[in-house]
């Protein structure tokens, strides 16, 4: 086998990019595409000169693909991928890879039975900027580790929301920012610091013209008694998106897509237990980062999970390491919710009834002027 044969599954936003850039992966080949609209479908399949299917079951069961990617809405990625599973054929999943834990439990579990390959797309992975960070970490260049912060201020229009019907509901995507824009940085963020054993969140819709939420906060309790904060919304301009990871030996901060690390000396332990001047400190010393900054492409993910079914290379953005965003999100939900402080694996018990009930009571929306355009800043 010299190339993967790649199935599209949900071409309407993001999987027809993934289409467009298909061609630019040596090992990959594009031999199928699915819309459960049949115009949409046929759209795609005649632009790239491929065959369509208006089921995914149907596009499995057609012997044309080794491998699919999953672009159709939240609620729909385990279920596909657990069929494509069940057929011995590769997945990687749009993020988040699923609304409810449970449902990504499930996922894990049939990837694992099936021996194929698992990935999810969080590409933010491939970025050079996340990989130092990753190394430094992984270094213990920080030490231990005492405080975390994620703030991801977002805008997105009412315009944006109105342009489907499943947008912003309990029903049709299982969640606001949370579950639509943030996983990227909660995965990023739990790739860096790792999982609370413990959150306490709100969440509030702001500012939009949705049942779900555009603004979301949570505080943090690690197992090393660590603390963290996370905020996340789409109702700020300009945007901002900040990872900062404090140890007792160095600090860690990413703005905006640029690194800075410093190295503290003597750590902050050593000098408050040795120093004996009133109003010394630490000192705190920039280190100097020269690196090209590459990487953080959709393709990238899908080169290397393609390498991984030829070559056996380790993922870059493994499926089960998807499980920690959807932890964060369903987690803070249940917790906004229900105003308590939950544990970290979330009560997938607890999340489901929360999301049973949430999903019992939808408002309607009023104006929906559909509109199915890939984010330009993906074009």
């Amino acid at each position: 086998m010299s190339k993967i044969r790649f199935g599209v599954v949900g071409v309407g936003g993001m999987g027809s990019g993934h289409c467009s850039w298909m061609h630019t992966i040596v090992e990959a080949k594009l031999t199928a595409v699915c819309d459960i609209r049949k115009d949409v479908a046929d759209e795609v399949a005649d632009r790239y000169q491929v065959p369509a299917f208006y089921k995914a079951e149907d596009l499995l069961d057609s012997g044309l693909v080794d491998a699919v990617i999953i672009a159709t809405p939240h609620y729909f990625h385990p279920p596909i991928a657990i069929e494509a599973f069940k057929r011995k054929i590769h997945v990687i999943s749009e993020k988040p890879l699923g609304v409810q834990v449970s449902e990504v439990d499930a996922m894990i579990a049939a990837a694992k039975e099936s021996g194929c390959k698992f990935s999810v797309m969080y590409q933010m992975r491939s970025s050079s900027t996340y990989q130092l960070a990753r190394q430094i970490i992984s270094d213990g260049k920080l030490g231990e580790i005492y405080r975390t912060s994620l703030i991801m201020g977002w805008y997105r229009s009412q315009a944006y929301y109105d342009s489907g019907g499943w947008r912003a509901t309990w029903n049709g995507e299982g969640g606001g920012v949370l579950i639509n824009q943030a996983p990227h940085f909660l995965d990023m963020f739990s790739w860096l610091g790792g999982l609370p054993v413990k959150l306490t969140a709100q969440t509030r819709t702001r500012m939009h013209k949705i049942e779900v939420e555009d603004e979301a906060f949570a505080t943090l309790e690690y197992a090393n008694g660590a603390h963290g904060y996370i905020y996340c919304s789409t109702t700020e301009a300009p945007g901002c998106e900040r990872i900062e990871i404090c140890g007792d030996k160095g600090k860690l901060l990413i703005s905006e897509g640029k690194l800075t690390l410093w190295e503290i000396n003597p750590t902050i332990s050593q000098h408050n237990k040795e120093n004996t001047s009133m109003w010394s400190s630490p000192e705190a010393k920039t280190v100097p980062m020269e690196y090209n900054r590459t990487g953080g492409a959709h393709a990238d993910i899908t080169r290397n999970f393609c390498q991984s079914i030829l070559f056996d290379v380790p993922l870059i953005s493994p499926g089960e390491e998807g499980l920690n965003a959807v932890e964060l999100i369903d987690g803070m939900i249940l917790s906004g919710h229900t105003e308590k402080t939950v544990s970290v694996p979330v009560d997938r018990a607890a999340f489901n009834k929360l999301l049973d009930e949430l999903k019992a009571t939808p408002s309607e929306k009023s104006e929906v002027k559909e509109q199915r355009i890939l984010d330009p800043h993906y074009a």
